[in-house]
This record gives structure tokens, C-alpha cells and sequence, in this order.
């Protein structure tokens, strides 16, 4: 049985197909939860990491690392500044909390497949004091690429619903403003592209490889049939058709799919339909649209829907175009 402790993920980690023996909602103290549960058996405590008073002091958790078994405890972290600071994770790690997550799904992965020192360990800052083969300048240089890293997720939820295509279309576009950096996991369509900077990786090299390119602005990540990804994705796209034939055939393969999916960042891809269109698709879906983007042409860079997205996703530099780049060969196809 597990225990739940949350506050302003609240309703995403509702959504958990756990059972939960105990739950507390609000704000509290390390000694408060400790308190409840140092003698209290359970198999996994999810802990959203805003329930904790004063979570954003890392010392504030050490407490919490003496007194329970760290292993079964899965924390929520919140994407906030401090707690995405690399001394921040390298801290939790010395304490020997390595299951941390920024989203629900990294939570879901986490609870049957718990991180190891080594899952984590590219996060780790050995004190230079101690014989780290990081020299002081290093160590501040890299805390500051990591610090400015977005990695961002896009799956698939119906078949093919166009996240390769779409990390490639983006990438092309974001990189007029960002230092962009693609990858996919356990697949090799990417070579087909003939592009910069776009890697095929295996699932056992995503901590490394995003460790490589963390001085880039942006990595975006292929990341279909790869649950790992989501422990280290800033954010986590969900890409719907919203075509008849794939939802019913997404529906009758597995009915509880809308369920499972809702409160996640769903975004329709390959989308032609008006807005009164999706408001009923929600209606009808139970999901709630984060956004839509229509079908795109891939020998263009300049796609005003796609810039639109990643305005919204906070990127704000493609909210005012700089021009495509000259196209190379007929149509963009040759180099």
C-alpha cells in the first residue's frame, strides 16, 4: 500500500492507478510528516514536493532523508528555479534521495522502476574539495547550461500522430532563435532527415546524452515506447489525432486511454479542427486541449502555428520570425 502527500499537483497525482492506504493534503512540516509515518509501513510515498514547508531550501529535506527510508520515497518537484538548480538535485542525490521526477508520468515509471546512484549520477556535483574531477570553474559552468536546458517530450498517443515529423519541423524553426538540439529513442528515423544536430540514442544513453547537450537551449526529444525520458523531460507533450478512424481504433484497443490521459499537456496534431470543434471534443473526451496545430509543410520554415505553440510553451523569442533560411536544393530535399 503507498501514501500520498500532496498539495498543488493534487489532482494530476489523483489520476496515479495506485492503491493509497493514506493520504494528506495542505502544507507541513518535515516534522509533522515524519511524525505520521516514521513507524507506519508502506511500500511507496509519493510526495509532492509543494506539500513541504519551505521545500525550496534543500536542508529542509534532510531531515526527511535521516529519518525515513529513502528508497521507497518518490518526490514531485515543482520545475520551480530552485528546485531545477543542479546544487539543488545534486543535493538530494547526497542525501540519497535519486527518485525525483518534474512531472506525473516520471512518477508512474518511478514507482516500479526506482533509480539507482547511477540513473542519477550525471546529476551529481562532487565537492572539488574531495577529489571531484570538476574544477570550480567547470562545476559553474555546467550548473549554468543545465539551469537553461528545456528538454521537452513529445509521445504519441494515437498511432502515428506525427511526433517525428514534428520534433524535425521544429526543430528547423526554433533553431532561427535557440540552440537546438534533437533526439529519439530507440528508433533511427531521424537519419532520413539529412539534418544538424539530430541524434537516434538508445534508452540506456538518455541520462548521458542530455548531460552531453545541456548547454543547449533546447532538447527535443523523440521520446515514443521510452517511459524513462519522462524522469528527466522538462515538459511532456501528448500528441492526439483527432481523426475518427485513429480515435476509434485507439479506443478499441484500449478503452481506458482517455482516463489515463487526462491532465496531461494534449495537444492535437495534424489538426484541422475549429474551435468550437475541440471545445466539443473535450466535452465528449474528457481530456482538456492544451493546444492545436494544424497539418504543417516540412520544406517550410515558417510556420506561424508551430511558433504560436512554443510562444505559449514560454519560448518567446519565435514570437517575432526572423526569416527562413535560404531552402538548399529542389524544394529543401537536397543539401
Amino acid at each position: 500500500m503507498n501514501v500520498l502527500i500532496v498539495n498543488k499537483f493534487r489532482d494530476a497525482l489523483a489520476n496515479l492507478d495506485i492503491e493509497v492506504i493514506k493520504e494528506l493534503e495542505g502544507e507541513f512540516t518535515v516534522d509533522e510528516i515524519i511524525n505520521t509515518f516514521q513507524n507506519f509501513f508502506f511500500q511507496k510515498m509519493i510526495i509532492d514536493v509543494t506539500a513541504i514547508k519551505n521545500y525550496k531550501e534543500v536542508k529542509t529535506l534532510q531531515q526527511l532523508s535521516l529519518s525515513l527510508d529513502v528508497d521507497k520515497v518518490i518526490l514531485l518537484l515543482d520545475g520551480s528555479p530552485e528546485t531545477t538548480d543542479p546544487e539543488y538535485l545534486s543535493d538530494l542525490i547526497s542525501m540519497g534521495i535519486y527518485n525525483f521526477t518534474m512531472n506525473v508520468d516520471g512518477v508512474k515509471w518511478l514507482i516500479d522502476h526506482p533509480n539507482s546512484y547511477r540513473d542519477v549520477a550525471q546529476y551529481h556535483q562532487l565537492d572539488t574539495t574531495h577529489g571531484s574531477s570538476y574544477t570550480n570553474a567547470e562545476s559553474v559552468s555546467y550548473s549554468q547550461n543545465f539551469k537553461k536546458c528545456s528538454v521537452i517530450c513529445f509521445k504519441d498517443i494515437t498511432p502515428s500522430a506525427g511526433a517525428t515529423t514534428l520534433i524535425y519541423i521544429a526543430k528547423k524553426q526554433l533553431q532561427r532563435n535557440y540552440d537546438v538540439v534533437a533526439i529519439e529513442i530507440d528508433k533511427h528515423d531521424f537519419m532520413y532527415f539529412d539534418e544538424d544536430k539530430m541524434y537516434s540514442i538508445t534508452s540506456g544513453e538518455i541520462g548521458n546524452t542530455i548531460s552531453k547537450y545541456s548547454s543547449s537551449d533546447i532538447i527535443l526529444v523523440d521520446g515514443n515506447g521510452s517511459p524513462v525520458i519522462d524522469t528527466f523531460a522538462s515538459e511532456v507533450i501528448y500528441l492526439l489525432e483527432p481523426s475518427k478512424i485513429q480515435l476509434n481504433k485507439l479506443l478499441a484497443r484500449d478503452p481506458k486511454v482517455l482516463e489515463r490521459n487526462k491532465n496531461k499537456k494534449i495537444v492535437l496534431n495534424q489538426c484541422m479542427l475549429s474551435e468550437q470543434d475541440v471545445s466539443d471534443f473535450e466535452f465528449e473526451t474528457g481530456l482538456k486541449v492544451y493546444a492545436k496545430i494544424p497539418p504543417l509543410n516540412d520544406q517550410s520554415d515558417e510556420n506561424v502555428a508551430l511558433d504560436n505553440f512554443f510562444v505559449k510553451l514560454g519560448f518567446s523569442k519565435q514570437g517575432s520570425s526572423s526569416g527562413g533560411e535560404e531552402k538548399k536544393g529542389i524544394k529543401g530535399l537536397f543539401k
